[in-house]
């Protein structure tokens, strides 16, 4: 089976966190002091109740309205327009990721909620890091020497038990180059497809034959 990143692999799992009882002001200064656009709010038994950004904290102080209506309308927008508190400011439900999404998907969730990161729960609903679009772009953006260096362990040597240098394999800003012969034409596609699974692969250009090497 060929190993694929997932969201457990990449995520930061030392998250700075809030309590619902912590001070807009508190909060504002370590979502700065740790360059962070949001941060997880917690309970006291550690389940993730809410999420409260940097944008949300600049839009209360100055009064500014939410572009997307997400402060709600009436009662709700005029208790958040007097938060004084995490608890009080923060957007609730939260929408999670798994430790074991793959990357792409949890690229589709980022870029379809228009958010740029997410908090990582666990199967008991405990927070267990956060994944942001800079901690999937580095599982595409991988050294051509790793990529080629998988190609080769994974994909010909213990995937498909290929002879060592039937195929050779270069690889050149994540494009993989594959020169040399496999056993039977049938096993072609599948050598381009295993190599197109691969993280970081963008292209695969097959240059193999079919049947013994003459």
């Amino acid at each position: 089976m060929l190993h694929r990143h997932t969201v457990g692999d990449v995520m930061t799992e030392e998250v700075v966190t809030l309590r619902p009882t912590t001070p807009l002001h508190e909060a504002a200064v370590l979502l700065d002091a740790n360059d962070i656009v949001a941060a997880p709010v917690v309970d006291d038994a550690g389940d993730l109740v809410g999420v409260v950004s940097a944008s949300d904290v600049l839009r209360h102080e100055t009064g500014t309205p939410d572009p997307q209506g997400r402060g709600g309308t009436g009662e709700h927008a005029w208790s958040k327009a007097r938060a004084q508190t995490a608890g009080e400011l923060m957007s609730s439900p939260v929408f999670t990721a798994r430790t074991d999404w793959t990357i792409p998907r949890a690229a589709r969730e980022l870029r379809m909620r228009h958010v740029k990161q997410l908090p990582v729960v666990g199967a008991d609903g405990r927070l267990t890091g956060i994944v942001t679009r800079s901690d999937l772009l580095d599982v595409f953006i991988r050294p051509d020497a790793e990529i080629r260096g998988q190609v080769e362990r994974d994909i010909l040597g213990r995937i498909l038990g290929l002879d060592e240098g039937s195929v050779t394999v270069e690889a050149r800003d994540g494009v993989v180059i594959l020169r040399g012969h496999v056993p039977q034409a049938p096993l072609v596609p599948v050598v381009v497809g295993l190599c197109q699974g691969v993280d970081g692969v963008v292209a695969v250009d097959a240059r193999l034959s079919a049947g013994q090497a003459g």
